[in-house]
């Protein structure tokens, strides 16, 4: 049973907002309740009941111990959805997505084995054997990783299922995804094709009054499916 945020709660949060009616795509049309100041309204009972469908997913991916990646790298959600992530464990990417996280993962995994390899000896002062420089050039290998793969840790193998925030700004991601067979689980704008997502979320992808509902209410499934 998934805790779902009321209209009302997504009404206050302006879940409802869409893009400008110039700028959308027309697969979003059965999500669109009406236009209205040159906006379009999303219909949040329809949003409703696919946030419902997207939760009940998740759910069932975490009791069945699967990994699910989430990626949100435009400048409002980055934040948020690293923050969420890591408080119900797991993995993310909210810096620049690069080719390959999904569809080369075997080298990515080598580049998360050499971050943890170099965070532990720094830890432990092993790294304290160096010069000067040379452990001013481990602390910049150090950074650069930890922005490409420290939300990769938890993952041992490519993600059973894709949590996107806004498919159109994480096109390379969801191209991947889709390569790979993949599920998707996407917040969708006015301005998306929502078929590219197995379960889109008919939303406002630029508040954070949304973004902090919808990411709050995926977080509650996560830990409540754990239990």
């Amino acid at each position: 049973m998934v805790n779902l945020p009321s209209i009302e709660e997504m009404l206050k949060a302006g879940m409802h907002f869409g893009h400008r009616t110039n700028r959308w795509h027309p697969k979003m049309k059965p999500f669109i309740f009406t236009a209205k100041n040159g906006l379009y309204i999303i219909d949040l009972r329809k949003s409703r009941e696919k946030l419902s469908e997207a939760l009940e997913f998740i759910q069932k991916l975490v009791k069945e111990d699967k990994k699910i990646l989430f990626v949100g790298t435009k400048s409002q959600v980055s934040e948020p959805m690293k923050k969420m992530a890591i408080e119900a464990s797991q993995a993310y990417v909210v810096g620049k997505w690069l080719g390959g996280y999904i569809t080369n993962f075997l080298v990515i995994k080598k580049s998360v084995k050499k971050y943890l390899d170099l965070t532990e000896k720094k830890a432990a002062g092993k790294l304290e054997k160096y010069t000067k420089k040379e452990r001013l050039d481990f602390d910049r290998e150090i950074k650069k990783l930890e922005v490409r793969v420290a939300g990769l840790v938890s993952l041992t193998k490519t993600p059973d299922a894709l949590f996107v925030w806004d498919i159109k700004e994480e096109e390379t991601a969801v191209r991947e995804a889709i390569q790979k067979n993949i599920p998707i689980i996407a917040v969708c704008d006015t301005n998306v094709n929502p078929e590219l997502a197995n379960y889109p979320i008919p939303a406002n992808d630029d508040s954070t009054k949304t973004i902090d509902l919808i990411l709050g209410a995926v977080k509650d499934a996560i830990l409540s499916a754990k239990k």
